[in-house]
């Protein structure tokens, strides 16, 4: 049996911290209507080609790319409930940043103070949604072009397989091909400015990447969506609204401490390539430089931002540490019996945090500051006439909760919902001029809309709808017939 070294637990500490980290009560909005398409997947045994959830844009082709992920999760949540779906996304935060972990130089302590730093930078995109796949393949793809480079461990033929897999669970595929794009294009420069060292990938190496990775976008049309699925990404990032008023797609804000990490990450690196003497490497350049563009246009990308940073930022710590004299000292390995008492404590203080994470109070302590849980109640309880029109951000939420029985107005599904609806929605939500017939036209007969809201302030005062229900998060209001 190995013996509990300093270093072994330094790195189970950091993966506890890490798991500690992505573990998180599940309240996104977005959460819930991936379940509810899981759940339909699973009981109509057929991929959804048409949306049957909204009586907007019913019978609306839809492209539903996460199919596989929401199939995945709504049978992790039959297994064991929301719990196990908070669970499985830490799992596959460690996973991530596991393969993360492999491509990392130096000591274990600088090893695992990356490695945290990355996961707190990830944390915010880190919720029980099919982007989490986009999260894992990153670190995947990245882990393989590692090899390749800076190991001269050949494991390309891997690659066409993550993207078929990928391409079913989310269209986030086009990060992978972004970190190819950038590899090639950094060793193509090394190479044509004649850089030398084991690391740079010669003419015929790259050759044989270009031509696997030509192979990887063939392989993105096994899919039950075929070119359609491909197509997705570059019509999705066109909907102006999206960048307009989601917030996901806007920048970071960094005035939100939980958004501030990314920054932290971004200087640290940047300033060890300045100190370390170390020639920053093409490749890590174009890498480090096009994916803090992409984060820079939206906070989804942090995750992402991350995993490709966090190597980096080592190679040169690692280099700067090695100068220093405490590149010379040797660590002391500690007592195994001293060792192993602490590994039992944190484990146990991290269990004590997944217990209240995810206890029935948390979860519903979350949902009521989030959800309008009491307002999807009282529907049910009453059942007033609909249709329903319902705020954007609950949209999914209500389509797990009502169901069949009320099918929503709108919902996070932004790829159903064309630019000139959601600016339509837009216009009657935020009291634009004519709103009101703008509201009336669209046939609703029930409003529930987030409590203090242009909107609710509005309708209170309109005499063509009456208020029905009201609480701290949400108020309902039913038409009033001419």
């Amino acid at each position: 049996m190995k013996q509990l070294t300093l270093t072994r637990l330094v790195t189970l500490l950091a993966f506890l911290g890490v798991f500690a980290i992505a573990l998180r009560t599940p309240a996104d909005t977005d959460m819930y209507w991936h379940l509810r398409t899981g759940q339909y997947i699973l009981d109509t045994r057929t991929i959804p080609l048409s949306d049957p959830f909204s009586w907007t844009m019913r019978g609306t082709p839809w492209i539903d790319v996460h199919w596989l992920s929401q199939v995945l999760m709504y049978a992790v949540y039959a297994l064991g409930g929301l719990p196990s779906l908070a669970c499985g996304v830490a799992l596959l935060a460690v996973l991530a940043l596991a393969l993360v972990w492999k491509q990392l130089s130096g000591g274990v302590f600088v090893r695992a103070a990356i490695v945290l730093l990355a996961a707190t930078t990830a944390s915010v995109n880190l919720t029980p949604r099919s982007q989490l796949a986009t999260f894992v393949f990153v670190a995947v793809v990245g882990y393989l072009l590692f090899l390749y480079k800076w190991r001269q461990v050949d494991r390309l033929w891997l690659l066409p397989l993550v993207f078929v897999v990928w391409v079913n669970l989310h269209g986030g595929y086009i990060a992978g091909f972004m970190l190819v794009g950038a590899f090639v294009a950094g060793e193509a420069i090394s190479n044509v400015l004649h850089f030398t060292g084991a690391e740079i990938v010669s003419w015929p190496r790259l050759g044989k990447l270009i031509a696997i990775t030509l192979l990887c976008g063939a392989a993105l049309l096994i899919n039950p969506y075929t070119i359609n699925a491909l197509v997705l990404p570059f019509k999705t990032v066109n909907i102006g609204v999206l960048q307009d008023f989601i917030q996901e797609w806007a920048s970071p804000n960094f005035h939100e401490v939980s958004q501030q990490p990314m920054v932290w990450m971004l200087l640290l690196t940047i300033g060890a390539i300045g100190f370390s003497r170390r020639r920053l490497d093409m490749t890590d350049a174009l890498t480090l430089a096009l994916f803090a563009f992409i984060t820079f246009l939206a906070q989804r990308n942090l995750g992402l931002f991350a995993l490709v940073c966090a190597p980096i930022l080592s190679r040169h710590v690692s280099a700067i540490i090695e100068r220093s004299r405490w590149g010379q000292r040797r660590v002391s390995q500690g007592s195994p019996l001293l060792n192993a008492v602490l590994l039992g404590v944190i484990i146990l203080a991290v269990a004590f945090r997944t217990i209240i994470t995810l206890g029935p109070t948390a979860q519903a302590q979350a949902e009521s500051k989030l959800l309008p849980v009491n307002a999807a109640d009282w529907i049910l309880q009453h059942k007033p006439i609909g249709p329903l029109f319902n705020s954007y951000n609950w949209g999914g939420y209500l389509l797990w909760r009502l169901g069949a029985e009320y099918p929503v107005y709108v919902d996070g599904r932004t790829d159903v919902y064309d630019d000139r609806f959601l600016r339509n929605f837009l216009a009657i939500t935020l009291v634009s001029p004519e709103y009101d017939q703008r509201l009336w036209d669209t046939g609703a007969k029930i409003v529930m809309i987030e409590a203090g809201s242009p909107l609710d302030n509005f309708l209170a005062r309109n005499a063509r709808w009456r208020e029905a229900y009201r609480d701290d998060r949400a108020a309902v209001y039913v038409r009033v017939e001419e």
